[in-house]
C-alpha cells in the first residue's frame, strides 16, 4: 500500500508541475510533467483498483 501512497505523491506533485509549465509555457516542462503524471497516475490507479483498499493478500 505503501507504493501507492507514494506514486500518489509524485502523481500531484506532477499535476502541480504541469499547471505551473502551462502558465508559464514551458514546452519542455509540459512534456516532463505530462509524463510523469501519464505514467505515475496511471500506476498508482491501477494498483489502487488490483489490490483494493485496505490491501488484501
Amino acid at each position: 500500500m505503501g507504493t501507492v501512497i507514494i506514486f500518489l505523491l509524485v502523481a500531484i506533485l506532477a499535476a502541480i508541475g504541469l499547471l505551473r509549465s502551462l502558465k508559464s509555457k514551458n514546452i519542455l516542462g509540459i512534456l516532463f510533467a505530462f509524463g510523469t503524471l501519464a505514467v505515475f497516475g496511471w500506476f498508482s490507479i491501477m494498483t489502487f483498483l488490483n489490490n483494493g483498499f485496505p490491501a488484501t493478500h
